[in-house]
């Protein structure tokens, strides 16, 4: 299974894009789409609730494998912009650029347009990313698009085959109770292979679980590896005690409050101890307060573009995470949202 995530701008095309990758499933403040062909199957993330808030660009991008960033022929404005700065604080590995809409320009300016997406991104996780040209009318290229996607979920899917004997954890996307049932869940196993009958915990609640089946694309399935974008009928818990966000695992750690070693993005604006910061880790999201900015052992009151600081924080809600996760911040109240990434000390 192939998932991907399909950002850019309003006006990128993308929207149009996604509908022609699937049919058109769950929506939310990200719009899922379906497609089955053979043993190709794809999910499609079309974060259909970004620009007007961030969290569903972090939901599309932490639920899927491979990046779409359309760019229509005008460029990047603010929003697409603000797709790469999130892209490269994420270290998003597989990516595509789909230059949309190429029927409406000259080809000379589609070769113009990539040459100045190359340069902007080099240096970024975008930088070795491949390049793709659609038509958004006649939808030319298409086929040569799929091709693509399916080639680098092939090499994703050898990636994943070196987790599935981790610890098993999945990211909860959905919860609700199905009559007769009871509650089930959708997300993303992202590490370890899940089985029937496994004995694991609700994160940051702690509530005891146990995985009574497993679909997969609608099949009943006995066990589901990394990666697989699961349903889970579960035993021992209640839908209203479940809900995005939330990771189904062995162990986590839960905090409100963090240290976090953080490097600040060469394109944020300068940041001041006090001032209040969102937190994105996974599909978890929390206000927190800078309570100290710590760099090189010394206690400063101004964190700055491009460089690397220690962050006191402190916040309200409950959030579960692991040593290996990465800590997204952003700054809500600016036009460039994203300003920092980081890992716990």
């Amino acid at each position: 299974m192939t998932k991907i995530a399909i950002i850019g701008s309003e006006k990128s095309g993308k929207t149009t894009l996604a509908g022609k990758l699937g049919k058109k499933g769950n929506v939310t403040d990200v719009t899922m789409y379906d497609y089955a062909k053979n043993d190709s199957i794809l999910t499609t993330i079309d974060a259909t609730g970004y620009p007007v808030s961030v969290k569903p660009l972090i939901t599309a991008l932490n639920l899927s494998d491979i990046a779409l960033l359309c760019i229509p022929p005008e460029g990047l404005d603010p929003q697409a912009a603000e797709c790469i700065i999130a892209l490269d604080l994420m270290q998003y590995k597989h990516g595509i650029v789909v230059l949309t809409k190429a029927d409406a320009t000259y080809p000379f300016a589609v070769d113009e347009l990539k040459a100045k997406l190359q340069n902007i991104t080099k240096g970024t996780a975008l930088e070795n990313w491949d390049y793709m040209s659609i038509s958004t009318t006649s939808f030319e290229g298409m086929e040569e698009l799929k091709a693509l996607i399916f080639e680098i979920g092939a090499k994703v899917d050898e990636e994943q085959r070196e987790l599935d004997g981790l610890s098993p954890r999945i990211m909860i996307d959905q919860s609700f109770n199905v009559t007769g049932i009871g509650c089930v869940v959708l997300g993303v196993v992202d590490q370890g292979t899940i089985n029937i009958k496994d004995k694991m915990i609700a994160y940051p609640t702690k509530k005891e679980l146990e995985i009574r089946s497993i679909q997969m694309h609608d099949v009943d399935v006995k066990s589901a590896p990394t990666g697989a974008r699961v349903g889970l009928a579960l035993k021992g818990i209640q839908s209203k005690d479940i809900d995005r966000g939330f990771v189904v695992s062995k162990e986590e750690t839960v905090a409100t409050d963090f240290v976090l070693s953080c490097r600040v993005s060469p394109l944020a604006k300068s940041f001041n101890a006090n001032d209040m910061l969102h937190l994105y880790v996974g599909l978890q999201s929390s206000p927190v307060r800078i309570v100290e900015i710590t760099e090189g052992g010394n206690t400063v009151e101004t964190a700055n573009p491009g460089k690397e600081y220690t962050l006191k924080l402190e916040g309200t809600k409950e959030i579960s995470y692991t040593k290996t996760d990465r800590f997204i911040l952003s700054n809500l109240d600016e036009k460039q949202r994203f300003i920092a990434y980081g890992h716990e000390q």
